[in-house]
């Protein structure tokens, strides 16, 4: 007697599992921890990009409700992020808020285009020094900046302006009681988010974040302490649309440099994100051109709106992984929650002292240097570690779109030179001609080190070129060593043979 077959799930994929005992009680909770979790960070990432804290709950429900329904990646989480924080801020600064909302939009647009050309696998062909190098320089800019935050200071406008500053912030603060309170209230805040994975896990069950800013605003209304909170605009006077005048403005150089940064950095940062959630788990793999396209949809809403753009954030997707998530119900729940707290709970967010949300971006900055990672790679790849060095260092110099493209430019560099290794040998022959054989990939970079050795050659001898085991020989080098041979030897000298054979690239 044949059995009957399984019914087809009315589920998509993605959700089958719901049907298995327990996963949607799982699922839920999830989602309630990556709320908590995502709550204070997209209250201090809005206040830390210069932008009324409600449009980071916007963002926040835009990555849950809208990217967490599109395929892609089924477990990792989206929303205002940290990295881009200081590119916020500065564009902010330069063109004005109401301009950010469009910048958004063509972003979230340009990474669709791309995601549909299926250019998301080629975002993790960027170099991890690269990458690491932008996170590093991003977490400095964002240490130094929100250290003047937290003592209730302006930031100064440059990087360096910010740590050639940091002394006369140390001496304004302790002389003033206000700034000091406001300090401590940080540092306490700081101390708290280091100090809590160590409690045991009963306690652990209120995510980090959360612990410290609630224990700050408890400490702050318990004591009364006259330090600043964030301010609360309303939901619908924080939303802002871009306007005709503000898409026409996107036409700018300096507005498409702004743009390209964006879609740079928050492409890189969520497809990273998204390879590293997927070894978390054994779920479903990320299709990365699919999560490309699900983020710039995202992006798209949230410039629509006036948001800040969003990325897949590490911080959130590990929280949802390890709360036991199996679906993408639970970041779709998350963006829920941040809905009905932002709906019914808005004046919740203005009893929260900015010193301690500063506090929480400044280990948050803390974490984006792999400060473990550093020494062992300097120590088995030097290069690499010259390229995250100078990728973060140029990031806090100059701004982050530079410094990107400097480190960007610096790895391909680096790469073109280790690929390009060639030996030159020389031998003499019984009847006194010199051979000199070349091996390897003779490129313009080896050009110095090749010529070298070749205008070493006495000229009052026969001299034989060998190029026959070289794997690439490029146009420059060709071209520089035919006329090397033609120029070397003095005139009554036999001139110099040149032996090749067909070499693929030349």
């Amino acid at each position: 007697m044949s059995s009957q077959p399984t019914p087809p799930s009315p589920l998509p994929s993605p959700y089958r599992a719901l049907r298995e005992p327990g996963v949607l009680r799982r699922d839920i909770l999830a989602s309630l921890v990556v709320f908590l979790v995502a709550l204070p960070l997209c209250v201090g990432v809005a206040v830390a990009s210069g932008v009324p804290a409600e449009l980071g709950l916007v963002t926040g429900i835009v990555g849950g409700i809208v990217v967490g329904f599109l395929p892609g990646s089924a477990l990792q989480v989206s929303g205002p992020a940290a990295g881009l924080t200081v590119l916020v801020f500065e564009a902010v600064r330069e063109f004005g808020l109401p301009m950010l909302g469009a910048i958004v939009l063509l972003t979230g647009l340009f990474q669709v285009t791309l995601g549909l050309l299926r250019c998301g696998r080629w975002f993790r062909a960027i170099s991890v020094s690269v990458v690491q190098g932008m996170l590093a320089g991003i977490g400095l800019v964002l240490i130094f900046g929100q250290l003047y935050t937290m003592a209730g200071a302006e930031q100064p406008r440059s990087g360096l302006d910010k740590i050639t500053g940091l002394p006369g912030l140390l001496v304004d603060t302790v002389q003033d009681t206000t700034a000091l309170t406001a300090a401590a209230l940080g540092l306490g805040t700081i101390a708290v988010l280091v100090l809590w994975p160590k409690l045991p896990a009963a306690a652990r069950v209120v995510p980090a974040p959360l612990a410290a800013v609630a224990l700050a605003t408890a400490v702050t209304a318990g004591f009364r302490l006259d330090v600043a909170n964030v301010s609360v605009r309303g939901m619908i006077d924080a939303v802002q649309p871009p306007g005709l005048s503000q898409l026409a403005d996107l036409g700018g150089m300096a507005v498409l440099g702004t743009v390209l940064a964006f879609t740079l950095i928050a492409s890189a940062e969520s497809l990273f994100s998204a390879a590293a959630v997927d070894r978390m788990h054994d779920g479903p793999r990320t299709q990365y051109d699919k999560e490309l396209v699900a983020q710039g949809v995202g992006n798209t809403v949230c410039g629509v709106l006036g948001a800040l753009p969003m990325t897949a954030v590490i911080v959130r997707s590990s929280a949802n992984v390890q709360a036991g998530a199996r679906t993408p119900l639970s970041r779709i729940l998350h963006g829920v929650w941040l809905l009905l707290f932002a709906v019914l709970l808005p004046a919740a967010l203005g009893i929260i002292p900015l010193a301690a949300l500063a506090g929480v971006l400044v280990h948050a900055g803390c974490k984006l240097i792999p400060v473990k990672e550093i020494v062992p790679l300097a120590r088995a790849h030097r290069g690499e570690a010259v390229v995250l060095g100078v990728t973060a260092i140029a990031i806090v110099v100059t701004n982050m779109f530079e410094g990107v493209v400097l480190g960007l430019v610096l790895a391909v560099v680096k790469s073109a030179w280790d690929t390009s290794h060639v030996h030159v040998a020389v031998r003499e022959l019984t009847d006194g001609r010199l051979v000199v054989t070349l091996t390897g990939n003779a490129t313009f970079l080896r050009l110095p080190r090749i010529l070298e050795t070749l205008e070493a050659m006495p000229k009052d001898r026969p001299i034989e070129l060998d190029l026959t085991a070289v794997r690439h020989l490029d146009h420059a080098c060709r071209t520089t060593l035919e006329n090397w041979a033609l120029r070397h030897n003095d005139s009554d000298t036999e001139a110099v043979r040149m032996k090749t054979a067909p070499v693929a690239g030349s």
